[in-house]
């Protein structure tokens, strides 16, 4: 790094200017404090930052912001947006939660994908997944229960598999407007069996 020019400006209108030039590096910078605002100004062959404080507010703009610290609380008493015109990502090493005191809302305009070693999903009072389209899948073990179970179809409902056992501790009714029961082999037993 070359000679550096540095001047100072004191003007009872413009206030206090601090300026140093570094002309190899082809960087300005400059402090102004003008009894409104103080604005520190970096500026290169290509890019400039400027971070600009008031009385009730503090702005920063550049290219590339990082903050590092061990610690970082961030709160507000009034409405906070976080917003990207790209990608955003929001990482952690170690557990991590968001919670709302009231209405939580995440949407996105495209797909959207939750995945993780668990994943619980509750509510205290009424839990919903609706979509054009609803697909449940398991590797494993799909387990479906409640109180009381209510599977429908506005226009048509199909139960398959291997094998399907369908069974009650209780009664059972089966019916319809037109009801089939079909197999190669077909039995029907009981202690006390009804037919017609």
């Amino acid at each position: 790094m070359g000679t550096l020019v540095c001047r100072v400006e004191l003007d009872k209108q413009k206030g206090l200017i601090l300026t140093v030039e570094n002309k190899d590096g082809k960087i300005t910078q400059t402090a102004v404090l003008d009894g409104e605002s103080i604005t520190i100004t970096s500026k290169g062959e290509k890019e400039t930052s400027t971070i600009t404080q008031k009385p009730d507010s503090i702005a920063i703009k550049c290219k590339d912001f990082t903050l590092e610290s061990e610690t970082i609380t961030c709160k507000s008493t009034k409405d906070t947006l976080h917003k990207s015109e790209q990608k955003f990502d929001v990482q952690s090493t170690k557990d991590m939660t968001m919670q709302s005191e009231a209405k939580y809302t995440a949407k996105a305009a495209q797909d959207v994908a939750i995945s993780g070693q668990k994943i619980a999903v509750s509510a205290k009072s009424k839990a919903e997944v609706s979509g054009a389209s609803v697909t449940v899948t398991s590797k494993g073990k799909t387990q479906v229960e409640g109180a009381t179970l209510t599977l429908s179809g506005k226009t048509k409902a199909e139960m398959k598999g291997a094998s399907v056992d369908v069974s009650a501790t209780g009664m059972m009714k089966v019916k319809g407007a037109m009801t089939n029961v079909e197999g190669q082999m077909t039995t029907v037993k009981g202690s006390l069996t009804k037919v017609g």
